[in-house]
């Protein structure tokens, strides 16, 4: 394994670590972003089944989107992601950024979806 997945590796083991540690209740919004498109998952780990899910990627997002690896697009999926979220009755979550820095994409959409309802 490279030196840069290792890195990736273990921040990402330390930010959920951090999540299970403090918040074991909520339900877990996970964020992960590839140079192309932007996937979210509203996940219950204590039942271990994914409540809801939204991407870059999707066929109704796809004809909206004009990329899907711009802020618009993170937007986009975090108002979609709380709609369905609210929909299957999850109104807290926590956030997983996973290894991303809160910054740029992954910050667009965690603000698009506190503006939908969700709270984190």
């Amino acid at each position: 394994m490279s030196t840069n997945k290792k890195t990736l590796q273990k921040r990402r083991n330390r930010v959920r670590k951090a999540l299970r540690r403090n918040e074991n209740t909520r339900a877990r919004l996970s964020v992960h972003r590839s140079g192309q498109n932007i996937y979210a998952q509203i996940i219950d780990d204590t039942m271990n089944v994914t409540i809801a899910s939204a991407s870059s990627i999707d066929k109704d997002m796809k004809s909206k989107l004009k990329s899907g690896s711009d802020t618009k697009a993170a937007t986009e999926i975090g108002k979609l992601i709380a709609k369905k979220a609210i929909a299957a009755g999850v109104k807290e979550v926590v956030f997983d950024r996973g290894a991303f820095v809160y910054h740029g994409r992954i910050k667009a959409l965690a603000e698009a979806a506190r503006e939908g309802g969700l709270i984190f």
